[in-house]
């Protein structure tokens, strides 16, 4: 290029025209050399498959998952993955079907795992509970198998992980089932024990223990008029046997010792039947009761002495038919005595066993509130361990129905939706874009080097040219003058310049069709 000058649009692409051999010779040479190349390149083939995390089949209605499924599987899927991809795992796929064996050859097994694992690649699907997994091989057959083995390892691991979580949720719930039993049974007895110490004067027992009250009261009370008839009646006997006493005293005798007309027997009876009165009126430590209790020790001391007299003086003369008929009356009267004073002594003593119990019953019932609040408080921890015993039992056995469940895989799975197929092309390299990208680059690299030789072109071709050059006026221009030996000369330049462009795109066709052919 000539410095100085002023280049228009006119003068480069008269600039490319006179380059265009260059373009094309390059482009030519360097789109035959891409293609040449990107046949020389491996084919590698990807077979992939479509795995869907199918949902629980039964309803839940039914079945109970005992395994977390709420997680999606975009949440699940690395944690499966890891184990797929661990080192143990590919081993076993690369030594059964005897993958990279070249370079199990020159290096260690973990570089073959390392390699195989960026051939593998799992990708989920947005929106879907799917994902995908490929793998690229050199040998479609290979990339099938490879596949394959990945999608069962998926299925195999996703079903043995749910199966180990569901029975460690057994377990588990049936540690804590066991524990929850014997608290409970330990509450059991605790409740039985409380009961059976405490049983009468439990709130469940307030309604008999009342009636027992009443009944008791109304025994007492039955008892106590009871006493005071037999008391009344006795007094009243008593009364006649004194009247007979002294009627026979003061026949006997003919003098009434202390009050007229009255026997020491008769005033006997009454100091006993006025004692008895006191006694159930007073307290033992009375005066009056004491003073009563000495008049009849005196007055039996008396009759004592009296009847020691009159039976020394009956036995010296035989008793007449009145005596004897009064002696048979005075027998059936004291007879009779004795018979009210039994039945008195054993209603007061039933009396106090009647008033003992209705103690017993009473304060049964004042301890009802006590035992309520007690018993309340046994009871709500024993409702609150029945409640958990009954939670667990049922939680352990919807855990073992879904143990079995998972076992059986009628629960959520890996389900294959598109197995992998045979590839039929390989997906790389892709010798179509390395083809179209050859030649793009070849015709920049003739444009470039076209450029390049123009840069460094100073001589003067046109008026232009010369104008820029020497900076003074033009007076006229002499044409060129080409003779025929020139002319024949140029033709055969142009001539071998256009046999030698053919025999480049020749030879640049022929290699693309020897690169196909072959």
């Amino acid at each position: 290029m000539i410095p100085g000058r002023e280049y228009t649009a006119n003068d480069f692409l008269r600039m490319a025209w006179s380059r265009k051999w260059i373009v094309l010779v390059s482009t030519a040479i360097v789109t035959t050399a891409a293609v040449l190349v990107a046949g020389q390149l491996p084919d590698r083939f990807r077979a992939e498959t479509l795995i869907l995390a199918a949902g629980q089949s039964m309803s839940e209605s039914y079945v109970r998952n005992t395994v977390a499924s709420d997680t999606t599987t975009k949440d699940r899927l690395p944690s499966i993955s890891q184990q797929i991809l661990s080192r143990p795992r590919l081993e076993k796929i690369i030594e059964s079907l005897d993958l990279y064996a070249d370079l199990r050859q020159t290096k260690p097994m973990e570089a073959a795992v390392e390699q195989m694992r960026d051939k593998i690649e799992i990708k989920t699907i947005e929106g879907s509970e799917a994902f995908r997994v490929t793998y690229e091989a050199a040998s479609p057959v290979v990339a099938m198998k490879v596949t394959e083995e990945l999608a069962g390892l998926f299925i195999e691991e996703n079903s043995k992980d749910r199966t180990a979580l569901a029975a460690q949720t057994s377990a588990f719930l049936a540690s804590q089932l066991e524990d929850a039993r014997k608290r409970l049974v330990e509450q059991e007895k605790r409740l039985e024990a409380y009961r059976l110490k405490y049983g009468p004067e439990l709130p469940t027992q307030l309604q008999s223990n009342l009636q027992v009250i009443q009944t008791t009261e109304a025994r007492i009370q039955a008892l106590n008029e009871g006493i005071n008839r037999d008391r009344d009646r006795r007094l009243l006997v008593a009364r006649q046997l004194a009247d007979l006493t002294s009627e026979q005293g003061a026949a006997d005798s003919g003098v009434a010792l202390g009050v007229p007309g009255t026997s020491t027997a008769a005033q006997l009876d009454t100091a006993r039947a006025e004692l008895g009165a006191l006694e159930l009126r007073l307290t033992p430590k009375h005066p009056d009761l004491l003073r009563a209790r000495q008049q009849v020790a005196d007055l039996e001391a008396r009759v004592r002495a009296e009847a020691a007299t009159s039976s020394e003086e009956a036995r010296t003369r035989p008793p007449s038919a009145a005596e004897i008929a009064k002696r048979n009356k005075q027998k059936e009267l004291e007879a009779e005595i004795e018979s009210l004073d039994h039945q008195v002594a054993e209603k007061v003593e039933e009396e106090s066993e009647q008033r003992a119990s209705l103690n017993m019953y009473q304060e049964r019932v004042e301890s009802v509130p006590t035992r309520e609040s007690e018993l309340v408080a046994i009871t709500r921890d024993y409702d609150t361990l029945q409640g958990i015993y009954r939670s667990l039992l049922a939680k352990k056995e919807d855990s073992t129905i879904a143990e079995h469940l998972e076992q059986r895989q009628v629960i959520e799975q890996f389900k294959i939706l598109d197995p992998p197929h045979l590839p039929e092309r390989p997906f790389s390299p892709n010798r179509r874009l390395i083809d179209l990208g050859g030649a793009l680059g070849g015709l920049l690299f003739g444009v470039v080097l076209a450029a390049f030789i123009e840069f460094f072109d100073k001589r003067v071709k046109i008026e232009a040219d010369l104008r820029a050059v020497i900076d003074l006026p033009m007076l006229s221009m002499i044409p060129v003058i080409v003779t025929a030996r020139e002319r024949r000369r140029i033709l055969w330049r142009r001539a071998g310049a256009s046999l030698a462009l053919l025999t480049v795109f020749a030879g640049c066709a022929a290699l693309v069709w020897l690169k196909f052919r072959i």
